[in-house]
């Protein structure tokens, strides 16, 4: 990856162009390279410029964003991160961009008090999806082998059934959450959780479209939501999702503190540990693509207790810092691609 990395806006605000050079070009190590203010223009724009990675508004006169964002991926594939209205509307639109080959999101700010934040949460997304190589929508894609990086030597590290499946994921996440979800059979033998990394009104939009394409109920949770087989729950965004009772009966609880410091909400790790401890070793923790390492702490805690993990292999995630993360620390028990990880989750839970 050559520095500076080059970035492209797609925008018809002329302030939030000049806000956005300004966030992105504070440090040096991003260089804003061109704009265009409606997807006609970035149409024309982008593959001139050739950019490292495209920053893209929804909602944009002539062409918007979702259909600027269709044709760039069938012609000249590059790493976009879409900018979100913080609306239910802008919500459903984000999701729709992230099926059509957007990487990421950020959510815009509703306030000054924000602004800080959102800085920081925009530049780092960009300097995680730069250098991502993506192939035009409907090109041939050849599948990766399906290979397992065995890292257990002695068989399954616990032969107790597994009850619960916990999930964690952040930047790629909708779209593996997409391809695991909806390949399990309605008669899936273990409730799921999930927690994605996402601002507050992008879960219960998240959860109604797994819901949509899922043979499985999935729903937002919801305190008291009692965790079922054949059901998901999504952790739902600003808040930490626990769990009391046993495997017998396992209770949602939400809470706005968190045990120990988390820049997350949801945080991974608290889901796990929270797994971890109410449902031990019939606990399987599977961490997917996304940035950092939210999740380390708690798969250590699922393995302690006696329960299974799973991490996603380098050649699927859009970015492989999570579960690069867990395999360094040697809390993944086994490593798959992400075609084959329903299969695997299957049979983790059946055996």
């Amino acid at each position: 990856m050559n520095w500076p990395v080059k970035v492209f806006l797609v925008d018809d605000s002329a302030f939030m162009r000049r806000l956005l050079t300004a966030m992105l070009e504070q440090d040096g190590k991003i260089k804003v390279i061109g704009y265009a203010r409606n997807g006609s223009e970035a149409l024309e724009k982008i593959p001139v410029l050739r950019p490292d990675v495209v920053t893209m508004d929804i909602e944009m006169p002539e062409v918007d964003g979702l259909e600027t964002l269709s044709k760039l991926m069938g012609l000249h594939p590059v790493p976009v991160i879409m900018v979100s209205a913080l609306t239910t509307e802008g919500a459903h639109a984000t999701l729709k961009a992230l099926e059509l080959g957007a990487l990421d999101f950020v959510a815009k700010p509703s306030n000054q008090a924000e602004m800080p934040l959102f800085a920081a949460d925009l530049c780092s997304k960009v300097m995680a999806i730069a250098g991502v190589s993506l192939k035009p929508v409907g090109s041939s894609k050849k599948t990766a082998r399906p290979a397992v990086a065995r890292l257990e030597k002695h068989g399954y590290p616990g032969k107790a059934p597994v009850d619960l499946v916990a999930i964690g994921t952040s930047t790629g996440g909708p779209t593996a959450l997409r391809t695991i979800i909806s390949a399990l059979p309605a008669d899936f033998p273990a409730g799921i959780l999930i927690a994605q990394h996402m601002p507050p009104g992008f879960t219960r939009p998240l959860a109604q479209r797994l819901n949509e394409l899922s043979h499985l109920r999935v729903k937002e949770a919801e305190e008291g939501d009692l965790v079922r087989p054949g059901t998901a729950l999504v952790a739902p965004a600003g808040w930490q999702t626990m769990l009391s009772g046993n495997c017998d009966r396992l209770e949602v609880r939400l809470t706005k503190e968190a045990p120990f410091p988390t820049l997350f909400k949801p945080s991974v790790d608290v889901l796990f540990l929270s797994a971890a401890e109410t449902c031990g070793q019939n606990t399987l923790g599977v961490i997917l693509t996304g940035m950092g390492s939210d999740g380390v702490r708690g798969m250590k805690g699922i393995k302690e207790k006696g329960g299974r993990t799973l991490a996603e292999a380098e050649v699927s995630c859009v970015v492989y810092g999570m579960p690069k993360a867990a395999v360094e620390a040697g809390v993944a028990d086994w490593v798959y691609p992400l075609a084959s990880m329903a299969h695997e989750i299957i049979k983790q839970v059946k055996n």
